[in-house]
C-alpha cells in the first residue's frame, strides 16, 4: 500500500492511509487476531453475519423495487449543499 505525502502535509496523507486501511479490513482483522475464537464461536458469528448480510441485499432489493421507501441521506455538516446558503449565493437576503 503506498500513500504519496503532498507538500509536507503529513496528516492528510495519515487520513488517507488509515482510510485505505478500513477499506482493506486492517483494523477488523487486528481486532478479531486479538484473541482466540473458538471454532464454534466463529461458526455463530459467520451465520449471523451472512444473515445479516442477506437483510440488507433483500431491504436494499425492496426499495430498488418500490416496495419500501428509499433510506433517508445523512447529511455531513460542512459538506457542500448542506446548512444555511452562504451570502450571495442567491439566498434571497438584501443587496
Amino acid at each position: 500500500m503506498k500513500v504519496e505525502v503532498r507538500d509536507n502535509n503529513v496528516d492528510q496523507a495519515l487520513r488517507v492511509l488509515k482510510k485505505k486501511l478500513q477499506r482493506e479490513g486492517v483494523f477488523r482483522e487486528m481486532k478479531a487476531r486479538r484473541a482466540y475464537e473458538k471454532p464454534s464461536e466463529r461458526r455463530v458469528r459467520e451465520k449471523q453475519d451472512a444473515i445479516r448480510r442477506a437483510r440488507k441485499a433483500a431491504r436494499k432489493q425492496a426499495q430498488r423495487e418500490g416496495l419500501l421507501p428509499a433510506a433517508k441521506r445523512k447529511i455531513r455538516p460542512g459538506a457542500p449543499g448542506a446548512g444555511a446558503p452562504r451570502a450571495g449565493a442567491g439566498a434571497g437576503g438584501r443587496d
